[in-house]
């Protein structure tokens, strides 16, 4: 009797928790869709109406193709299309809803489709054609620092360290590439570079994973000896002899044999300098040695379970201190970027919070390789949209303009809050 009333309840439990996933999901299903709606509507309401009636649109693609080519719109007309577009989305999401593989995709089209209806706006109102290429380009140019910064996060984060100090592995990654660049050419800065991010490295991991300090707390006073220390060493002697010590050479754009001749495709990706092609050759090495090879299973079991690792033969604190030391190295590279990759000098504080950018990047892109580069690119895109529209719409308050990369982020992240996971041991220190 006992047996058949605790099956009874074990089958009421079950029941019960059935019904509560089933609501959460109808809910979830309902606010997406509501917020696709929404968009959908302000598309329409604050975009599209706000387009005078019978005003050309004028998108141009610059030197995207053999000739340039511009294309003229009825800015409306498309405008109204394309917000129509978005409300159908949410009203199937409401309906039926899509897919967990198909979600993501509908979310692209619903963003793309709103952007290209603000663009439609922007060329009306603005004092100038909207230059789609250009804009593209400069969100891949502001988003490779971001990439490159996120990655070292997954790789330190991956294997249970948090690493709130990228953004001072980037500052002192270009403060080295600046001086050694200036010394004995550019190359040689991108390698003093990452070997000064991996310095930053060691003191995250020693202090971290050795000592067990806070890692939260650990990274912020890292971010703030790395301020310190370069603007110290840059108004000490690399501001006194600039010409010598503060003058690296910019690296040159190189050309991709046959891939840079693709129309759109290859000035937006293969007519870059060294740097970005390093992050493509990352962004791949690291999504594959991650989710495929004994290092990534080693990598992710030791950020997850390290208890359960050490069990089996794992050394934990070597995979951390090892992962640690490369995720610093990332990150110098990064740093690089802007003093040997776009800038050719470095100046305090040069970085300007990407770091921090990169590690909202990271969590948005849910700690996988893929995710932080899609987050980093949606951040340089806002970025380089600032920029566009601080040239093109003087209407709109530049110090409003400013904020946009960082309110992208801030909502981006607030987002998330209580819907992702980080891996389970991420920030815990490991004791045998």
């Amino acid at each position: 009797m006992t047996s058949a009333g605790t099956a009874v309840r074990e089958d009421d439990v079950v029941v019960q928790h059935e019904v509560v996933d089933s609501n959460r999901q109808v809910r979830q299903r309902l606010g997406r869709g509501a917020a696709f709606v929404l968009l959908g509507a302000i598309t329409i309401v604050f975009v599209a109406l706000k387009i005078p009636g019978g005003a050309d649109s004028r998108l141009t693609f610059g030197k995207a193709f053999s000739a340039q080519l511009d294309l003229v719109v009825p800015g409306r007309t498309v405008a109204l299309a394309l917000g129509v577009l978005v409300i159908l989305l949410g009203a199937w999401q409401l309906v039926r809803g899509f897919g967990r593989r198909t979600l993501p995709w509908a979310a692209f089209v619903a963003f793309v489709a709103f952007m290209v209806a603000f663009l439609c706006w922007v060329s009306v109102r603005g004092t100038a054609a909207v230059d789609i290429l250009g804009l593209l380009q400069n969100s891949i140019a502001l988003a490779v620092p971001l990439v490159l910064g996120a990655l070292a996060g997954v790789l330190c984060e991956r294997s249970g360290v948090i690493n709130v100090a990228i953004e001072g592995q980037m500052l002192s990654g270009a403060w080295a590439g600046a001086l050694i660049g200036s010394l004995v050419g550019s190359y040689f800065g991108l390698v003093a570079a990452a070997v000064a991010g991996a310095l930053m490295g060691v003191l995250l991991a020693v202090f971290s994973i050795k000592y067990l300090v806070n890692q939260v707390v650990l990274g912020v006073v890292l971010n703030v000896l790395a301020l310190g220390l370069t603007g110290f060493f840059y108004d000490a002697f690399m501001q006194p002899n600039a010409a010598t010590l503060n003058q690296p050479a910019v690296l040159g754009e190189i050309d991709i044999p046959g891939l840079s001749q693709i129309p759109v495709i290859g000035p937006l990706l293969f007519q870059a300098n060294i740097v970005v092609y390093l992050a493509y050759v990352l962004i791949i090495v690291i999504d594959v040695a991650l989710f495929r090879t004994r290092w990534g299973l080693r990598t992710r079991a030791v950020g997850e379970h390290p208890k359960a690792a050490d069990t089996v033969g794992i050394r934990v604190l070597r995979v951390r201190y090892r992962n640690v030391l490369l995720g610093g190295a990332v990150a110098g590279l990064g740093g690089a970027y802007f003093t040997l990759g776009s800038v050719g000098a470095f100046s305090k504080n040069i970085t300007s919070g990407n770091g921090f950018i990169a590690l909202a990047a990271l969590i948005f892109g849910r700690w996988s390789p893929l995710g932080a580069v899609g987050a980093s690119l949606l951040f340089g895109f806002a970025s380089a949209l600032q920029i566009m529209l601080s040239i093109n719409v003087p209407l709109i308050p530049s110090n409003f303009l400013a904020m946009l990369p960082y309110l992208a982020t801030i909502f981006a992240v607030a987002g998330l809050v209580g819907k992702v996971r980080a891996p389970a041991a991420d920030g815990e220190p490991y004791v045998k």
